[in-house]
């Protein structure tokens, strides 16, 4: 149903910050006596200023949440007719965002070049178009972001900054080791994201089935971790080739010695 002029002024009034329901418009319009054109002229300008802030806001969250905006990566940009199978519909219906607002974690495994991180990041990047804050980092630069922290003294900082986010995205799990202290501190990450409140989630990626995790952190704590990761979560196992090199173009060229010309010899 399609939303009546008081209604869409009040929807952008709402944006704006302005204290402005649709009754009062339309009670200001009436005792101004404004015409039709003056009531659409106002909802233009509101109308126009709340895109032009909810434009700043996903600008602003993009740039916090690390991920590339150059040349983002959408599920729009993602070729789904590559992969195959019966549940590529449930990569596709991603895009919803139903995730998030279920608290449901996902996980993308596979090999190198197969989508895995097109797809975390995909679904930051639509978050993020919907008001979302989202975080990226590789395990490597978290593992490295704990021991700075730890050395700094500043982890209840460090945790607090990671555990904010409602959709915190940790790419290549299993690249790297975490040493006792660390895996102590990822175990108190995780934690807290999970009796967290309001419509959050994590993603993680990587080359490793979720099983063999425990090789590269040092605790008992991490089947623990890992049932909270897992405990409602999707995982999306994908096979088959890389998706990488589709466009390289390989040229062949052989050098050999450059044969010596001899000088002529002129007859006398």
């Amino acid at each position: 149903m399609k939303e009546t002029i008081f209604e869409q002024v009040a929807s952008a009034a709402s944006v704006l910050k302005l204290d402005l329901s649709a009754e009062e418009f339309a009670l200001f319009a009436e005792d101004r006596e404004f015409s039709e054109a003056g009531m659409e002229a106002v909802q233009m300008l509101l109308g126009y200023l709340s895109e032009k802030k909810q434009q700043t806001t996903i600008q602003t969250l993009l740039k916090m949440s690390r991920l590339p905006t150059k040349a983002p990566k959408t599920f729009e940009n993602f070729d789904f007719s590559l992969l195959k199978g019966k549940d590529v519909e449930r990569l596709k219906v991603l895009s919803s965002l139903n995730a998030i607002y279920s608290h449901r974690n996902l996980a993308f495994i596979g090999p190198a070049g197969t989508g895995k991180t097109h797809l975390a990041q995909a679904f930051g990047y639509a978050c993020c178009q919907h008001g979302l804050k989202t975080y990226f980092i590789k395990a490597s630069e978290l593992r490295d972001r704990f021991t700075a922290a730890r050395r700094s003294g500043k982890t209840d900082s460090c945790l607090n900054g990671l555990v904010r986010p409602s959709c915190l995205i940790i790419d290549e799990i299993g690249h790297c080791a975490f040493d006792k202290e660390n895996t102590r501190l990822f175990f108190d990450l995780i934690d807290r994201r999970y009796n967290k409140e309001g419509s959050f989630n994590m993603i993680f990626t990587s080359n490793k089935n979720p099983a063999l995790w425990r090789e590269d952190f040092e605790e008992d704590a991490t089947l623990c971790t890992l049932d909270r990761i897992f405990d409602d979560a999707t995982v999306f196992k994908l096979r088959g080739e890389s998706f990488r090199g589709k466009k390289l173009e390989t040229v062949s060229l052989q050098t050999g010695r450059v044969p010596t010309v001899e000088p002529a010899v002129t007859k006398e």
